[in-house]
Order: C-alpha cells, then sequence, then structure tokens
C-alpha cells in the first residue's frame, strides 16, 4: 500500500469529540430492539448515524457529497469508528431499507438519557411548566422530482414541491419533543392530532395555520392550555368582555380579554365548541 494513501492524524478531530457525547451502549440497546443490523453486514446503524451527522454538519447536500467528504478523511475514520468511507450505493441502500423509526428510537433513548442534564429552569415570565411551541418549515425540492409531493400556490398556478416538516419544541429546554415529516401540499392542522405528548395543565403556542376548532375542543376538555392567532373568518359568539383598555402606538399589552364561544362545522351544521 502506498505510504501517501493513509494520513493518521495526531489527536482527536472535532467531529468525534462530539460523538463522545453519544454513550453507544445506548444506541447499542436500541439497535438490538429494532434488530436494524440483522441483514447488514458492513454498514452498521452506527455507521449510517455517523454518516448522516456528517453531513449535517458539514451540510452537504447530497448523498454524493456525504461519500466523497468522507473519502477525504481516511486517515481520520478509525477515530469515528469507521474502517472506511461509505460508497454511494451502499448509503443510499442503508437509506431506502433501513427504517427511519431506529433512529428515531435513538433520538428519544438519547433524550432521555440527558434528561437530568437538561434546563428546567422556565423562562422569564412564563408560569407554566410545561410550555411547548409548535410550526412547520418547508424544504422546497423540484417537482419534477418528486412526482406529486407539489401544492399549489393560490392564484399562481404553480407547484410548491418539497417536504414539510413540523416540530413540536420544548422552550424550557429548547430541545426537539416531536418531529414529523410530510409532503408540502398536506395541510398543518391535520397534524395537530398527532401530539401524543401534551399534558393538562401544559401551554402550546401555534400559528393560525393550525386553526383547529374541532382539537381546540379536545384540548379544553383535557385541560390543555393553548395560543392560535384567530382567523380572519372566524366564527364566534362572545360572552362576556373580561378586561379592555386603550393603548396608544407606542403602548403595548393586552387591549381585550373576552370569553367567547368559537363555532365551527361538522357535517355541514355549525356547532359550538365548549368555552375556552
Amino acid at each position: 500500500m502506498d505510504k501517501e494513501s493513509i494520513k493518521n492524524l495526531i489527536g482527536q478531530p472535532i467531529f468525534k469529540q462530539i460523538l463522545n457525547f453519544i454513550p453507544k451502549a445506548v444506541v447499542d440497546k436500541v439497535v438490538l430492539k429494532h434488530q436494524s443490523d440483522r441483514y447488514y453486514k458492513s454498514f452498521s446503524t452506527w455507521d449510517e448515524l455517523v454518516t448522516l451527522l456528517f453531513g449535517i454538519f458539514e451540510r452537504c447536500d447530497s448523498a454524493r457529497e456525504v461519500c466523497d467528504g468522507m473519502a477525504t478523511m481516511s486517515g481520520k475514520l478509525n477515530y469515528l469508528g469507521m474502517n472506511c468511507a461509505p460508497a454511494k450505493s451502499t448509503f443510499n441502500d442503508a437509506l431506502n431499507r433501513r427504517s427511519e423509526k431506529v433512529f428515531e428510537a435513538i433520538y428519544f433513548a438519547l433524550l432521555a438519557y440527558f434528561s437530568p442534564f437538561l434546563s428546567d429552569s422556565r423562562k422569564e415570565g412564563v408560569s407554566f411548566k410545561q410550555f411547548f411551541a409548535f410550526d412547520s418549515t418547508t424544504i422546497r425540492l423540484f417537482s419534477e422530482v418528486l412526482k406529486g409531493v407539489g401544492r399549489k400556490l393560490k392564484g399562481l398556478g404553480k407547484q410548491k414541491g418539497g417536504l414539510k416538516v413540523h416540530m413540536l419544541t420544548d422552550i424550557h429546554a429548547d430541545i426537539a419533543r416531536f418531529v414529523k415529516m410530510s409532503e408540502a401540499r398536506m395541510h398543518d392542522k391535520k397534524f395537530l392530532q398527532y401530539i401524543n405528548c401534551l399534558t393538562a395543565g401544559c401551554m402550546i403556542v401555534f400559528d393560525k395555520a393550525y386553526n383547529f376548532y374541532l382539537q381546540f375542543a379536545k384540548w379544553t376538555q383535557e385541560g390543555i392550555f393553548f395560543v392560535c392567532r384567530l382567523k380572519d373568518n372566524a366564527k364566534y359568539e362572545v360572552i362576556e368582555t373580561l378586561f379592555e383598555q386603550e393603548l396608544s402606538e407606542k403602548q403595548a399589552g393586552v387591549m381585550k380579554e373576552e370569553h367567547i364561544h368559537l363555532k365551527y362545522k361538522e357535517n355541514k351544521k355549525e356547532k359550538k365548541t365548549p368555552p375556552e
């Protein structure tokens, strides 16, 4: 072998130092439970996890860029627990065949492992012990690449191709508690039903794109607090005005607080939700 083909590094790369924070025993336990290495001999779940993290930290845009980037680290991969850089075909096969559920399980296993070290201090001015924010972002792709995922933009007649990532963030700890991906054309409000980590007494904040009165009624019955901007065409009945004041242009604060009953349509009949 050519002496110049392998260049060993003195000291640990920064990427390796970051990986040292991941307890491999926790990952191995999840891998064993999901049997994610059962049909893979040369590219383990750990190898794929390291490769994915490399692509994230290096901001790679394609599988080829990830694999080529790791190939330039020939003398450093031993520090990452890998013998060689994965071939593009090997990496793509793993992405297609290995379930993403194992990486979801690894994330939540690590979250549980590090939970004693996460900040539990409340944000200033927030009295809720559990405080969440929910929003989405769109990863745009060419509609010719991903057929059927485009969403028609109103008035433009063009397709919005790509993926939409929905995330529930724990505001106090600054970590993600729920992540779900869908086609870009999927309406935001449909994802409220998938959130299963909310408990009575918690507060969740989100944009009016997630406005879904039926879900609001369920949360009200379960004792879950929520804040959402009201849609311009929202229908409601004012039961009582609890507070009202006038503010100048330079002042900030609550102008009015009302007890209202929201209305929604079910089976083409207008219904009322329980009071907020």
